[in-house]
């Protein structure tokens, strides 16, 4: 499995930005796949993730009303649409994959990740 991250940039406080998961070698309906994101001096932390086999997904509380992640399966992509965005939420976002990833935050596979800066 390859996931390809993009989607990433600069934008100012109260913004938003999209960013994007290309998947290959496998289903985007066979398999969680989700975001993880690492700011400096900070431990990886858990961000979003959909399920493999329904549309239910799964948040961290800090992004909860403010980010969505969808899935388009015909692109075998996922999305992770960030709006209010605030400073805080500066960090390298990575895109990841595991078949228990819901339940464990724990990936199977990783992406590269994708700077986003959120200026105050």
């Amino acid at each position: 499995v390859q996931l390809q991250a993009s989607g990433g940039g600069l934008v100012q406080a109260g913004g938003s930005l999209r960013l994007s998961c290309a998947v290959s070698g496998r289903s985007v309906n066979s398999i969680s796949v989700g975001w993880f994101r690492q700011a400096p001096g900070k431990e990886r932390e858990f961000v979003a993730a959909t399920r493999r086999t329904s549309s239910n997904t799964d948040y961290a509380d800090s992004v909860k009303g403010r980010f969505t992640i969808s899935r388009d399966d015909a692109k075998n992509t996922v999305y992770l649409q960030m709006n209010s965005l605030k400073p805080e939420d500066t960090a390298v976002y990575y895109c990841a994959a595991g078949s228990r990833l819901i339940a464990t935050r724990v990936p199977d596979y990783w992406g590269q990740g994708t700077q986003v800066t959120v200026s105050s």
